[in-house]
Formats: structure tokens, C-alpha cells, sequence
């Protein structure tokens, strides 16, 4: 199989899976037991701990570890959460945000929040002065500002620096989703004007059910979940030591390995993009912008993307039309409508999301199955087959 899904997840790293082997069977250990087993336990999360703020250039004790992003966005919606309720508390979010971003703001507007919702121009950027013109009416440090550093459909990075610069100026608390950013780009937690900064292991080669939430010292953080000390008081539950050592692994190789794997998928994309201009009715998404080296999302006019990946499918080549968190359910990506395309268009995208192991063969495979499909099929065989 021709594997283009690496946004949704990526496969094990082979040194990653060796790492959790012993904790997996050896060591079995409650990292709160004061015992031998107990300690060797602690001591392999604290190693992970360090691994994965090198990685982030973050303090070791700025990490909380979580059962990945979507809980790692969700606690830091917490960060502004004030005694009296909701209804003191203000979020900020972009409207290209995740689902777990959109919906933990929309679950705090339901329960009496304020939610104000950024736009983006056609290139899925948001500017400094849409956000500043937003918070000038009124933030605090009970106002939260959630922007995630690189989108997992098309790819767009924002700047964040500068983002996080206007957030501060007008005394709100920020976010960033950087599931998609870690392991991609450089990022330095501690020289960024981010408060809170959420990753997911299985996004950078490492195990899924497992994630983490940097949180800088000054913010004040209220758990989501109650019944032990853990994780600095902000997480209860017995620690998943064997996915922790995982994620420490991977974001050791990530670190490692971050400039080739750059420039490996960098050049993987660029010929996909030179062959995608090629083939009639093709238009790729936020060319303009600053991407992803590995993510590029187009659309085929005409066509609609569920039928495209079947047919994709079936020749043994996976890719998807946007989030994974969204696959198979008939609607239109809201990355695209929030960018100001039409629904037909935004029916018509799929996303191609290169990894290490992934040839220039692979791409062209993918390009020839592409133009016959689109060549011997009529527009017409995707309202057909899905009524759209």
C-alpha cells in the first residue's frame, strides 16, 4: 500500500517501538509506587519528560503528559476558567481550528462563555490586525486565544510569534494546537510568546493514546480530570509509562532527524504539486501560503472526494479528504468554507500528507492512477455515487 495519510497518523518509528518493549512486558511498575519497580518507572517518564522539552526547547516541568492532543486542547481551555464560572472567561479560536478546539469553545459558549471566532483570508492566513481588532474589545487574562501553529489539511503555518506578540499586548492567555507544527518545524516554546502548546506522539512516529500539554509556569491550570497527584496535580490516573517512553523516543528522533525529514518531503511535495498542474481541473489550496513541508490539499473541479479516495482506495493508495477526525462524514472540510470556497469545491479536496518512508515512485504512481481516473470518469460519477 501507498501510504499519503501521515497528517492523521504515522507508523511507528522502529527505534520507538525497541524503547517500549521493556514496559511493556519487564517493567511493569506504578510510577507512583515507592518501591524499586516504582522508581525505575518515575525515573523513565522524568527521562521522556526531558526528551520531549528538548524537543519543544521547553522546561521539563512545563509538560504535562496527556492521552494525547485532543486532551491536551481541551486542559487548556482550563487556563481561564475562573471560580465564578464560564461566564467570566473568554475564548478567541480561528476558524480552520481542529474539532477538538472548535468544540471544546463551543461547549463553553453553551455553558454561558464568550466565543469569538477569527476569520482567514483566501490562503487560510489570520492577521495580526483581525486578531488585535478582536481582542481590543476587551481581553484579559480570563481570555484565552487558541491558534493552532500549522493546520492539518492544508498545511498553513501562522505566524505565531507575532500572534502570540498581539495576544500578550492586550493581556490574553495563549494557545497553540502544534500537533501538526512538532517534528515539522523548529519551534522554542520558551522564546515564543505562547502560554500553552498542545502535541500528540502518534503525529511525529511515536505511539497513539498518548500526548502533552506545555504549560508555562506563570499560567494557572485547572485539571480536567480528579483523583491523584499526578502530572504536577493536572492529570489524575496512573501514567501510561510504555506510551510516555515512546513519546520521549520519538521526539528524540524528531529533534534528530527534523532538517532531512524537511527536505525529504519538501521535494516528495514539490514533484507531487508539478505533476498535480499537469492534470486538467486541479487546483491546489493555499499555494501561496507558508506550509508543511509534507502537506499538500488540492481539489479535482467536478469531482467529489469521497469517490476519488474510493477509487484511490481500491488501486491500494490511501489519502483523505481532510481531518481523519471527520472521514466518511459526507461534509464539506470547514478549513475550505472558512477560506471563502464553495461547498462543491470544498467537496472536491483531498489531502496528500507525505512521511519519511514515502519515493518519488510513490508519488508517481499516485499521479498516474489520479489522471486515469480522472480521465476516464465523467464529473458526474461523484453526485452519482454520493448525491452531492
Amino acid at each position: 500500500m501507498i501510504y499519503f495519510d501521515h497528517n492523521a497518523t504515522t507508523p511507528m518509528a522502529e527505534d520507538v517501538l525497541e524503547a517500549m518493549q521493556p514496559w511493556l512486558s519487564q517493567h511493569y511498575g506504578n510510577p507512583s509506587s515507592v518501591h524499586r519497580a516504582g522508581r525505575l518507572a518515575r525515573q523513565a517518564i522524568d527521562t521522556a519528560r526531558e526528551q520531549v522539552a528538548a524537543l519543544l526547547g521547553a522546561q521539563p516541568g512545563e509538560i504535562v503528559f496527556t492521552s494525547g492532543g485532543t486532551e491536551a486542547d481541551n486542559l487548556a481551555f482550563n487556563a481561564v476558567a475562573s471560580g465564578a464560572g464560564q461566564q467570566q472567561a473568554r475564548y478567541v479560536v480561528a476558524s480552520t481550528e481542529h474539532a477538538a478546539v472548535l468544540e471544546a469553545a463551543q461547549t463553553r459558549a453553551d455553558a454561558g462563555a464568550q466565543v469569538d471566532i477569527l476569520p482567514v483570508d483566501g490562503e487560510g492566513r489570520i492577521s495580526e490586525d483581525s486578531l488585535a481588532r478582536v481582542l481590543a474589545e476587551g481581553a484579559s487574562d480570563s481570555t484565552l486565544v487558541s491558534i493552532m501553529w500549522a493546520n492539518n489539511e492544508t498545511g498553513v503555518i501562522q505566524d505565531i510569534a507575532a500572534l502570540g506578540g498581539v495576544a500578550r499586548a492586550h493581556g490574553a492567555r495563549m494557545h497553540t494546537d502544534a500537533v501538526q507544527a512538532a517534528g515539522k518545524l523548529a519551534l522554542d516554546f520558551a522564546a515564543t510568546p505562547v502560554d500553552l502548546l498542545s502535541l500528540s506522539a502518534h503525529k511525529i512516529y511515536g505511539p497513539k493514546g498518548v500526548g502533552a500539554l506545555l504549560c508555562k509556569r506563570d499560567v494557572e491550570l485547572r485539571p480536567l480530570l480528579f483523583g491523584g497527584g499526578h502530572e504536577h496535580h493536572l492529570r489524575a490516573g496512573t501514567e501510561n509509562v510504555p506510551g510516555i517512553v515512546g513519546f520521549g523516543q520519538a521526539a528524540v528522533l524528531a529533534r534528530r532527524d527534523l532538517k532531512a525529514r524537511q527536505q525529504h518531503t519538501l521535494a516528495l511535495r514539490e514533484h507531487l504539486e508539478q505533476g498535480l498542474t499537469s492534470l486538467p481541473n486541479v487546483q491546489i489550496f493555499a499555494r501561496e501560503a507558508a506550509r508543511v513541508s509534507n502537506t499538500c490539499q488540492f481539489g479535482v473541479r467536478g469531482f467529489h472526494s469521497e469517490a476519488l479516495l474510493m477509487e484511490l482506495d481500491r488501486r491500494d493508495i490511501a489519502v483523505t479528504s481532510g481531518s481523519a477526525c471527520h472521514a466518511g462524514t459526507g461534509q464539506p472540510t470547514h478549513v475550505l468554507l472558512a477560506m471563502g470556497y464553495d461547498e462543491d469545491t470544498a467537496h472536491s479536496a483531498i489531502r496528500v500528507s507525505f512521511g519519511v518512508r514515502n519515493t518519488h515512485d510513490e508519488v508517481d504512481v499516485f499521479l498516474k492512477a489520479l489522471n486515469e481516473i480522472v480521465g476516464t470518469r465523467a464529473p458526474a460519477f461523484a453526485a452519482g455515487l454520493f448525491g452531492g
